[in-house]
């Protein structure tokens, strides 16, 4: 079964036929809301609204260990998140799709393990390739036979939020080499490797980052919200081919 997490601009799927909601107690506290169970195309799929279902949790104070245990504790093996981001790349403009294969973690104070618990011993997992090739591979075909242009692979940088970055600050993550910028790729993607979720991405540019484009002297919040419900919509297009496909 595959789980959606939806982001900034996705707080429902107005194509899943709903079927049941239900609330997930888990030992590291309460997720963001309740998980919808239903299908798309016919395909067995649960939703969770990353930042609740009436966007009220800020990036910084997402559960993400609550999220990923509920997710897994009902046997999701396929997480998709999708992610608002910026674009620092300069072909990454608003609008864009973009499936990464690399993350960047600037975050900080944030949980981001479930090895907390001293009977459990040190645990190392690797994180070469941050992101599930499989279920990459399968978002870019989705996308194909969506007819909807999504690119393959770029950097993630991941930062603390809730404020947007300075025109220095990417600057410096370009340096870093990071081709886009959000707030909610880790510890998300560092979770669902420790319990054996494959994790991936679908980010949608939503905005020029800082000093990028027509943000060079600010970013038009406004505009903002007019590209992510315009590309949202051609998530939903992805989604479709996608459960359909091995990564459902």
């Amino acid at each position: 079964m595959l789980a959606i997490i939806g982001g900034s601009g996705l707080a429902q799927l107005s194509n899943l036929e709903v079927s049941r909601r239900q609330v997930v107690r888990t030992p590291y506290g309460e997720p963001s809301g309740a998980l919808t169970f239903g299908k798309i195309a016919g395909h067995a799929v649960v939703f969770l609204a990353r930042h609740g279902y009436g966007h009220t949790i800020p990036p910084h104070e997402v559960n993400y260990r609550a999220n990923v245990w509920a997710l897994h504790a009902q046997g999701v093996q396929n997480v998709l998140a999708i992610a608002a981001v910026g674009g620092i790349r300069h072909d990454l403009a608003p609008g864009a799709l973009v499936v990464p294969d690399q993350i960047i973690d600037y975050t900080h104070d944030r949980a981001g393990t479930f090895f907390t618990l001293t009977d459990r011993g040190v645990h190392h997992i690797d994180f070469t390739l941050p992101y599930c090739q499989t279920l990459r591979a399968a978002c870019l075909k989705a996308a194909q036979q969506a007819g909807e242009k999504a690119l393959d692979g770029g950097v993630y940088a991941a930062t603390q939020g809730p404020r947007l970055e300075s025109a220095a600050e990417i600057n410096r993550l370009e340096r870093d080499g990071a081709d886009m910028v959000g707030m909610t790729g880790m510890p998300e993607a560092a979770l669902a490797r420790e319990i054996g979720l494959c994790y991936a991405t679908i980010a949608v540019v939503v905005n020029y980052a800082a000093g990028r484009g027509s943000s060079r002297q600010g970013i038009d919040m406004h505009a903002l919200a007019a590209v992510s419900q315009q590309a949202m919509g051609r998530v939903r297009l992805i989604l479709e081919p996608l459960v359909m496909s091995d990564g459902g």
